[in-house]
């Protein structure tokens, strides 16, 4: 009696594999082990929301209009009913109240875009105090922090879109900080909004970058992030086991696998959670863009925000060079902001010099045992952590009853102070957990000895 005959669709994956022969490297893949420590999860839960983001800007792009076109809204939303405004306004109040689910499926989009920021700056954080960042991983560093900054300008750009007086006030600040580089503002300006502000395809070029380039640049920088970890061991905390040369964990399939499908699943339900209940960008209490017109308590999405308080704490200086006014916002807007991204990138270098360490390593360092790093981190948390403050400085004054002028010194000062107070502190505290580890270290016997 002859053999059974292989189901179709195995004898169509034996047919792949003996042209293709990738079925040994998908075995080594599936073998490749995955350390089982909740602190790996953040940079999980950052790519499944930028799965969530992209099935849901699909969704959006079927609606929405980036056209500037001057109209009259005539849709369901009684209080704007008879106003002139754009077309890309009128298409997102119209998605909002006219389509079916519109409004939900923008406020998942808004959230899921938050949480994506939010999820690499702590998965990033976890790589600095623990030093993943070290040798040989420092490409994957570079290609972590392009996709925070990336992911940033997307965010921006994504909700300038709408052209509703918030947003669109803070697409004008992102054109002053342009245009104050000295030389080449005018061009990159033009370049980017297609003539003075706001230009006639300022929209179009905002969403081609939205929903195209940015996120065709994060899809590659993913796959290479990826297939960076893939060719490289993956670091794990030390431990019993945990040595540099080998992985402590749970094989990618089934057990890991099940858990990631898992918590995707728990990541696309709280986004579809917050998306439902937690309303975010209300743009219709906003109302369309009116060039004189500032909205008061203009607050922008949090990973924005400590660009924002820079501008709103550097003093009112300005410097001329060769003929040329460097302008005000220059210094806080492009200046400032360039400083802290280059220090990032540069930092796995700048560690290494400074310890002299050229060697592999593949165990984590717990916060504690490099108190001088935990400390920069901490202290650099801060500064950032002011600006960010800073930036509802008008929200602080009206909320407490303060003088604008009092909460801006105010923070001014502390931005000075805190960073400091706080790298000190967490440098001792650091220096106290290693005294404390040493004195709970079991000591060896004579007789082990």
């Amino acid at each position: 009696m002859s053999a059974p005959k292989p189901v179709l669709t195995v004898r169509l994956l034996t047919w792949f594999d003996e042209r293709l022969g990738g079925a040994k490297y998908t075995r080594k893949l599936l073998d490749k082990v995955f350390p089982d420590h909740w602190s790996f999860l953040f940079g999980e839960v950052a790519l499944y929301s930028f799965v969530v983001l992209l099935l849901t800007g699909t969704w959006l792009s079927f609606f929405y209009e980036p056209s500037f076109q001057s109209v009259v809204y005539n849709g369901s939303f009684e209080k704007l009913q008879g106003v002139e405004m754009s077309a890309a306004y009128r298409s997102a109040i119209s998605l909002s109240f006219d389509v079916r689910a519109g409004l939900v499926m923008r406020q998942i989009h808004h959230w899921a875009a938050l949480i994506f920021v939010a999820a690499i700056v702590v998965h990033m954080a976890r790589i600095f105090f623990t030093g993943a960042f070290r040798k040989p991983r420092e490409i994957n560093w570079v290609v972590g922090v392009t996709m925070l900054l990336l992911g940033m300008v997307n965010g921006f750009a994504g909700y300038s879109l709408l052209d509703d007086q918030l947003s669109a006030v803070g697409l004008r600040i992102a054109n002053s900080m342009i245009l104050s580089i000295p030389v080449g503002g005018t061009w990159l300006s033009s370049l980017a909004f297609g003539g003075p502000y706001p230009g006639p395809d300022t929209l179009q070029r905002l969403f081609v970058a939205h929903v195209l380039l940015v996120p065709a640049l994060l899809t590659g920088l993913i796959g290479v992030h990826l297939a960076l970890l893939i060719r490289s061991k993956h670091t794990h905390f030390p431990g019993k086991r945990e040595r540099e040369d080998n992985v402590v964990g749970q094989r990618l399939w089934p057990t890991y696998a099940a858990k990631a499908i898992g918590l995707f699943f728990l990541t696309a339900a709280l986004l579809a959670l917050l998306g439902g209940v937690a309303q975010i960008n209300a743009i219709w209490n906003y109302g369309p863009f009116r060039v004189a017109n500032v909205s008061s308590a203009s607050q922008p999405d949090w990973y924005m925000g400590w660009p924002d308080g820079a501008l709103r704490l550097f003093p009112n200086w300005e410097i001329r060079l060769g003929g040329y006014t460097v302008a005000n916002v220059f210094f806080p807007g492009v200046l400032l902001i360039g400083a802290v991204f280059t220090l990032i990138y540069l930092w796995p270098w700048i560690e290494a010099r400074k310890f002299g360490d050229d060697e592999t390593h593949n165990v984590l360092e717990r916060p504690r045992d490099n108190p001088l790093r935990t400390g920069i981190g901490v202290g650099g948390l801060t500064f950032l952590g002011v600006l960010l403050v800073a930036g509802s400085s008008d929200v602080i004054s009206i909320t407490f009853g303060l003088s604008v002028n009092a909460v801006i010194w105010t923070l001014r000062v502390l931005l000075f102070v805190l960073p400091p107070i706080t790298g000190r502190i967490a440098v001792q505290l650091c220096r106290e957990l290693q005294v404390r580890d040493r004195a709970e270290a079991p000591v060896e016997s004579d007789s082990a000895r």
